[in-house]
């Protein structure tokens, strides 16, 4: 691959695309190699614009990232609608009939639809007819109108350019008999985003607020595509986040565990490419949205991650919603109905305390072409009834905008009378197609213009919060109800100035304290040094000296403003005795008083885990101890437990040797497919290590789907 070393070097004829994969200009015209989301917007104004031939690399999916590398919507949307032209696409010949399943499910929507149980049977609802008008934004096309999949030999020709596909994966491009270049076979995703105005501190979430994470369509290359946060409560619900948005949120010092569930409103993928990134940030995530459209989008990436449908669904908690029924979500009643678009598609409206709120989704919402389709026959009278009266007289409208027929012409909205005009923000549209002489707000997007519409305050809104905020910790799941009320005598609300010191070491214990918002140093535990050893929101420390009634074994530094819940020692004490909280964390202390941060830290699987998802594990672990020549795990047998090597050695029948702290002794992947061990494990010298029963960490794994993606995509590297 030594060629690949002049890429830079051949400026005109390959340029690396900011957002991953490789763009060549051959005689043939431009061709893109690996097409992560958005690449579009990196060669909308390139002298050839944007190209009509792709081709793909084996592995459709980045699973650091998670995000696809082949991401072709876009560019068929816009050669086939915008320039009239077919997209031909080179596909490794085994995944031919995956990417047709992708395409099919976002351009055209699934192929059947029953929505018999995703109606609310409240005497007024109905059941509206998707299909009709699915079909009829089709207009009789298919897939092969629009796009060229082609299989991809070992060797094949573009008019004159010709690709040679080489055994390790990777191209090499010759052009009228001359070489070209040579086009690595890992093309990776890479991020590019808007960070907007950021704040210095963690943001505070409010009570109510909405947070633009995006405001303009997927064609924009100036600005971001459309989504946004809705803050309820004080925790985050993301609606159709777009790509990068959970890397943009930790960059506006957004802590990720305020955020604990998305509202997918439908598959394409300008509104689903984040999605699958949140999936895989730590803890599991809730999806809100109806069977047919999570149905749509479980094809839909199975077929792009090859992960089986059973496993995709086992990485987040899905909430299947029925049209019209009312859910209660972090506090507020929210109601969903099915939109006007191509594909199933939801808005929803919700109540809370004193506003109401509605979103209209990617909707067709203009009178004209409206009736037209009821006098087509596409729409029912109650269809057409329900579509011609959008809901106005909510206090906050946040309302799409596009090209029609998918879109709302926002040339409608800025007919409306003026004072509805100034409820609504307007998403889904470029800066510059906005117009000038309006009433009507476009999204500004940024951390910094979160809105903070007012809301009538309630009277025990800091007991809901306290209680929140420990039910989110694992530990404190299993507190007795009349403990509860006990927390709420107890607990008092602190702050500390950044750089200030809330534990020092070698002082008495006092405290036990909870994070509500902010993050902070551990630092000197047992005189050993752990880097970067940071505790954050929804997160707790002091409770090992308390525990073990001895005095305090690091300083505990505010490494921004800290706001959090302290109990006193006495308290602390009382409050989980003889609960199963003071058991849990009788164990923990002496896990967390160990090198555990730092043996879980130096496993390859586990090194990018965060402070929580440690403790979850710490939890977990109990000191095990071998004497030399002792077998660890035995060949052919099933793992009863996962062992981290602390220190030692230990070898394995192939002649491996084990000696790396963190290490795993016995076979992460095996464990996981339930499969006999395939060799002995055995002592050459005392080891220590920690032992976890096999059960516990294959549940870990599923509790957390970033890693459990990583042992999935990294089989060769850890086993």
């Amino acid at each position: 691959m030594e060629r690949i070393k002049s890429l830079t070097q051949l400026d005109g004829v390959i340029t690396q695309l900011p957002r991953g994969g490789y763009l060549v200009n051959t005689s043939a015209g431009y061709i893109q190699f690996g097409s992560p989301p958005e690449t579009l917007k990196d060669t909308l104004f390139l002298p050839l614009g944007v190209p009509k031939i792709f081709i793909l690399p084996m592995e459709h999916f980045d699973p650091k990232q998670g995000m696809s590398v082949a991401e072709i919507e876009f560019p068929i949307y816009f050669n086939y609608f915008l320039k009239k032209q077919k997209t031909k696409i080179y596909v490794d010949p085994a995944h031919i009939s995956n990417m047709i399943t992708v395409l099919n499910e976002a351009v055209f929507g699934p192929s059947d639809i029953d929505l018999t149980d995703e109606i609310f049977e409240d005497g007024k609802s109905y059941i509206p007819d998707l299909k009709k008008e699915m079909d009829f934004f089709r207009d009789n096309r298919n897939i092969d109108d629009m796009v060229e999949l082609l299989p991809m030999a070992d060797s094949f020709n573009i008019d004159e350019v010709k690709i040679i596909r080489n055994k390790d994966g990777s191209f090499t491009i010759y052009d009228k008999g001359t070489f070209l270049v040579e086009i690595p076979a890992h093309l990776s995703f890479k991020a590019v985003y808007n960070l907007g105005e950021t704040l210095k501190e963690p943001f505070h979430p409010p009570e109510f607020g909405i947070t633009c994470l995006g405001p303009s369509h997927g064609f924009d290359p100036e600005q971001n595509t459309s989504g946004f946060i809705l803050w309820i409560n004080k925790l985050g619900i993301m609606i159709d986040p777009p790509a990068n948005s959970t890397l943009w949120l930790k960059d506006s010092n957004v802590n990720p565990k305020l955020i604990d569930s998305i509202i997918l409103t439908h598959c394409h993928a300008d509104h689903d490419a984040g999605t699958f990134q949140k999936i895989l940030e730590e803890t599991k995530v809730t999806i809100y949205t109806t069977p047919t459209i999570m149905a749509s989008f479980i094809r839909k990436y199975s077929a792009l991650t090859r992960i089986p449908s059973s496993t995709l669904k086992e990485m987040f908690n899905f909430y299947p919603l029925k049209i019209n029924q009312k859910y209660d979500i972090h506090g507020a009643l929210f109601s969903f109905y099915y939109s006007l678009h191509s594909i199933p598609t939801i808005g929803f409206h919700f109540v809370y305390r004193n506003k109401t709120f509605i979103y209209s989704s990617d909707h067709l919402n203009e009178p004209a072409l409206i009736t037209d389709l009821y006098k087509k026959g596409v729409l029912s009278e109650k269809r057409y009834h329900d579509l011609m009266n959008f809901p106005w007289d909510k206090d906050i409208i946040y309302h799409e905008a596009g090209i029609p027929p998918l879109h709302t012409p926002v040339s409608y909205l800025n007919s409306l009378p003026e004072e509805i005009q100034r409820k609504i923000t307007v998403y889904h549209i470029a800066k510059k197609d906005f117009p000038e002489n309006t009433f009507l707000k476009l999204a500004r997007f940024g951390i910094a213009e979160t809105v903070y519409p007012d809301i009538e305050k309630h009277e025990y809104e800091e007991a809901y919060r306290i209680l929140d905020v420990f039910s989110r910790i694992d530990v404190f799941k299993t507190l007795p109800f009349e403990k509860i009320k006990d927390l709420l005598l107890v607990v008092k609300k602190v702050n500390f100035l950044k750089g200030s010191y809330i534990i020092r070491k070698n002082t008495k214990p006092d405290y036990f304290y909870v994070i509500i918002s902010g993050n902070v140093s551990v630092t000197g535990l047992n005189d050993i040094e752990i880097k970067d050893k940071v505790y954050t929101t929804f997160e707790y420390f002091g409770e090992a000296s308390i525990l073990n009634n001895e005095t305090r074994k690091a300083d505990v530094i505010a490494l921004t403003d800290i706001e959090a819940y302290a109990i006193d020692k006495v308290s602390f004490l009382r409050l989980i005795s003889d609960t199963p909280v003071e058991e849990t964390m009788q164990k923990l202390a002496k896990i967390r008083n160990e090198l555990s941060w730092k043996v879980i830290k130096s496993n390859s699987i586990f090194k990018d885990l965060s402070s929580s998802q440690i403790t979850q594990l710490e939890q977990l672990c109990k000191i095990s101890k071998f004497n030399a020549k002792d077998i660890v795990q035995a060949k052919g047998s099933l793992q009863k437990y996962i062992y981290l090597l602390i220190n030692g050695k230990v070898q394995r029948d192939d002649g491996k040797i084990l000696d790396k702290m963190g290490q795993f002794i016995g076979d992460i992947c095996r464990l996981k497919e339930v499969k006999a061990l395939e060799y002995n494990y055995t002592a050459i010298s005392d080891i220590e290590a920690y032992q976890i029963e096999g059960e516990k960490m294959v549940q870990f794994l599923k509790d957390n789907p970033g890693i459990y993606m990583s042992t999935m995509f990294q089989y060769q590297e850890i086993c």
